[in-house]
């Protein structure tokens, strides 16, 4: 069984050998540290495995199998952001354990994990104490030694690393103590990082997610790419559950596809619109688990509202049971979809598609003057929803026309950003202006779902017994909301359709 630990640490190394033969200064008396207490040395050994062509740490990833010290066992450690790492362990065997390759499966899909460096590390311990004798931080002085495949480097790190809930200010306060005596926060972010770099075993840079140059497939490219980065990225934190992590995946699952029919000019339809299809189908799987994380947020968010006199019966554990139901269903659901064959060839579509793009003569026009006109396109079709829309009575048809003018303002604004490093700030400003229609026409749609969620429970509260006023009460306000959005859609399409925002681009 895995468990995660949330680091929050930073590396330190000495800036001289004369520094080094100082040593770590003492540092009582530092932002509330009281004592250092010695905790002794200790002997780590570790193995570094990644795939041949280094797909983990060319992703800022370590996953290694280490002996030695009170955490022996299997430790991969995910980037959060600078500085701080999810770290998540497994037991001491002798293969990866299958609870750590499922989190590592869209980086490394059918390939082998295989030994790529050993470290072997003498470690000093101190603890840090404030003067109530509760841990502060960890300070670890570690004489490493990297041993490759036929290259071997050695050096002295520093090591702080803070214990729950201590305030990061306190790695300010060392790193300013640290370079009076001779210590530099380390250029390395990991010690794996240090040993490739040393022994000349470093993978290859990966793509930025910057165009390259002012052409049209640049951009797009640069677009696609920084997509594919974050769709791979979010697929560990939705098998660990993290919060809001498949609403990003999804983001970025979407994105790429809007942004493939956006750049049909640029790119050969022959080749996007089957991987358009199969995104397609990636956000309707992942939608499932989504849309119910959305409805019962918002029913909880409704009920709060309520004065708890108008809160009759078991109310809330009846929303508990039911979301219970739905959700263990809608996470399977997702989690065999990213197990699955058809999700791990999508990615290696992506793959193949970036780096052999299929890029058509547009593409090599400069982007000021071939995407500002998939922009605009995006814009009429969305111009001619919203349209059809209002001229609508309110009732089902409305609904359902205002959901499908909400998706073409998703597309308009994702189109937009596809413009942001070639335009900048009236790009921007576009982009913003379709959101504020995007969000306005969500929580019309997500109105529309609770109403069908709360007759649902009102029914299901009638059957068992239980009084269906609050779920009444709840279904009479998601309504007046749904009137108050159809009321506000004019004002705010008038603002976003400002001929000004479209005129940068030629519209």
């Amino acid at each position: 069984m895995a468990e995660t630990k949330r680091e929050v640490e930073r590396k330190f190394e000495f800036t001289s050998v004369k520094a080094g033969r100082r040593g770590v200064p003492d540092l009582t008396g530092t932002a509330g540290i009281a004592t250092a207490l010695d905790r002794g040395t200790v002997d780590l050994d570790a193995v570094y495995y990644d795939t041949p062509d280094q797909r983990l740490a060319a992703d800022g990833l370590t996953l290694r199998r280490r002996t030695g010290g009170e955490d022996a066992g299997w430790h991969l450690k995910l980037p959060v952001s600078p500085g701080v790492r999810d770290e998540v362990r497994a037991g001491l065997t002798d293969g990866v354990p299958r609870a750590l390759t499922a989190l590592l499966r869209s980086r490394v899909r059918d390939a082998a994990l295989v030994p790529q460096m050993r470290l072997l590390s003498s470690r000093k311990v101190l603890h840090l104490l404030d003067a109530g004798g509760a841990l502060l931080a960890e300070l670890s002085t570690d004489a490493v030694r990297a041993e490759g495949h036929d290259t071997t480097a050695a050096w002295t790190e520093v090591e702080v690393e803070l214990a729950d809930d201590v305030d990061p200010a306190l790695l300010d306060a060392v790193e300013k103590r640290f370079r009076k005596a001779g210590l530099t926060v380390s250029a390395a972010p990991s010690k794996l990082a240090r040993a490739l770099a040393e022994t000349g075993s470093a993978p290859a840079p990966r793509p930025g997610t910057d165009p390259v140059d002012d052409t049209a497939g640049a951009h797009v490219l640069a677009y696609l790419r920084a997509q594919r980065d974050a769709l791979v990225a979010q697929d560990p934190a939705v098998r660990r559950g993290l919060p809001d992590s498949v609403h990003q995946m999804r983001v970025a699952t979407r994105r790429l596809r809007s942004a493939l029919r956006t750049s049909r000019r640029v790119l050969d339809r022959e080749r996007t619109d089957p991987l358009g299809q199969e995104l397609r189908w990636l956000a309707g799987e992942l939608g499932v688990d989504r849309d119910q994380e959305v409805l019962l947020e918002r029913l909880r968010t409704r009920l709060g509202e309520l004065p708890q006199t108008l809160v009759l019966g078991p109310v809330r554990a009846r929303l508990r049971i039911w979301n219970t139901s739905r959700r263990s269903g809608s996470r399977r659901r997702a989690l065999a979809t990213l197990d699955g064959k058809r999700y791990l060839a999508l990615l290696d579509a992506l793959d193949a598609l970036l780096q052999d793009p299929p890029l058509l003569p547009a593409a090599a026009k400069p982007a000021p003057r071939v995407l500002p006109k998939a922009v605009l396109a995006d814009y009429e079709r969305l111009s001619g929803r919203i349209g059809a829309a209002l001229a609508l009575t309110p009732g089902e048809d409305r609904d359902l026309a205002l959901h499908d003018a909400r998706k073409a303002a998703k597309r308009a604004r994702y189109a937009a950003e596809i413009l942001v490093p070639a335009l900048g700030d009236p790009a921007k400003r576009l982009a913003k202006a379709m959101k504020s229609v995007q969000t306005l026409l969500g929580d019309h749609q997500d109105s529309v779902v609770a109403r069908d969620a709360l007759r649902a429970l009102a029914v299901q509260a009638n059957g068992a017994g239980e009084s269906s006023f609050t779920w009444g009460l709840l279904h009479g306000r998601e309504e007046a909301l749904a009137e108050r959005r159809e009321r506000e859609l004019p004002e705010v399409w008038a603002e976003a359709s400002d001929p000004r925002l479209r005129a940068p681009l030629g519209g």
